[in-house]
């Protein structure tokens, strides 16, 4: 079986994960294997812990910053190292918040012979995700939190779409996320050619 890379981006609350989710429940139900990778949860396990890296990314969280680029990366690489035996599909959530880790998730690819390559970038304005992360009510969503969030995505995660963008090896896909989920998930299904 050809392993297949999916990677999700979109603003937050543009309903990555929940999509990321769906299309693995799809490919599952079809008799692929999926690994699906998603870093926040990683995180919020993380953070559980008694230690100073845990003690560390609380700060940055709690004040919506970034977590420096090296601790993504150890994440879903060792989750590949560990789990990715080169037949199972890849579904990504929640990587390449800044270019240097578009380049290391590259270079994984490159490593694992991954030839099919997508990238799913998911279209919501800034006033739509805002108004989502309002409603989903979490308590990491205060207004000038979503704010940091919304800017750092400008800042730092647009360069990584570009990156991936102006690689021809990458099948690039847009999807409109300001529709219901269920029509964004049949897009991304359609756009997969699954």
């Amino acid at each position: 079986m050809d392993s297949k890379a999916i990677v999700f981006f979109g603003r937050s609350g543009c309903g990555k994960g929940t999509q990321a989710q769906l299309l693995t429940d799809y490919l599952e139900k079809k008799g692929r294997d999926v690994l699906y990778v998603e870093t926040g949860n990683a995180f919020r396990e993380l953070i559980k812990e008694e230690n100073l890296t845990s003690k560390n990314i609380q700060n940055i969280l709690k004040d919506g910053h970034l977590i420096p680029v090296f601790l993504p990366i150890w994440i879903w690489t060792g989750f590949m190292i560990k789990n990715f035996s080169g037949e199972e599909d890849i579904v990504l959530d929640g990587v390449c918040r800044r270019l240097e880790e578009a380049v290391a998730l590259d270079s994984a690819f490159d490593f694992y012979e991954i030839e099919k390559l997508n990238i799913i970038l998911m279209n919501v304005s800034k006033e739509w995700s805002y108004t989502r992360m309002m409603e989903r009510k979490r308590a990491d969503d205060t207004p000038e939190k979503i704010q940091n969030r919304l800017s750092w995505y400008e800042r730092d995660v647009l360069p990584s779409i570009e990156y991936f963008k102006n690689k021809s090896k990458y099948n690039f896909i847009e999807i409109n996320g300001e529709q219901t989920v269920e029509e964004v998930h049949n897009d991304i299904i359609k756009a997969l050619n699954f």
